[in-house]
């Protein structure tokens, strides 16, 4: 597992959750944390839309259509959450840097 690949899990919160892609982002030995991909975009708010970076390379990402990452949304999971699970692609090395700079670092 390395940072930068795209993952599909199943999250949940509350009493719900769904099957949706996750980029992992910091992989540690007993933790990875991870931002949800998501393709809802137009109706959000303007300070939402604000959080959400856009891959432009998002088949070469094994994504189905225009997706973007909720950098407003880092979850830490257990890495056995993905342990065992093959990515279905990655940020491509353009996306990585832009969202290097998205993100201010």
């Amino acid at each position: 597992m390395s940072p930068y690949e795209i993952y599909i899990i199943h999250m949940v919160w509350g009493s719900g959750g769904k099957i949706r892609p996750v980029l992992a982002f910091i992989v540690g030995e007993i933790t990875v944390d991870i931002y949800p991909i998501t393709t809802q975009y137009e109706n959000k708010s303007g300070k939402i839309k604000a959080l959400y970076f856009k891959i432009n390379d998002w088949m070469h990402a094994g994504l189905d259509r225009v997706s973007y990452v909720d950098t407003g949304t880092l979850i830490t999971l257990p890495i056995d959450s993905l342990k065992g699970k093959t990515p279905v692609g990655r940020l491509t090395d353009a996306d990585k840097q832009r969202l290097f700079e998205f993100l201010g670092q």
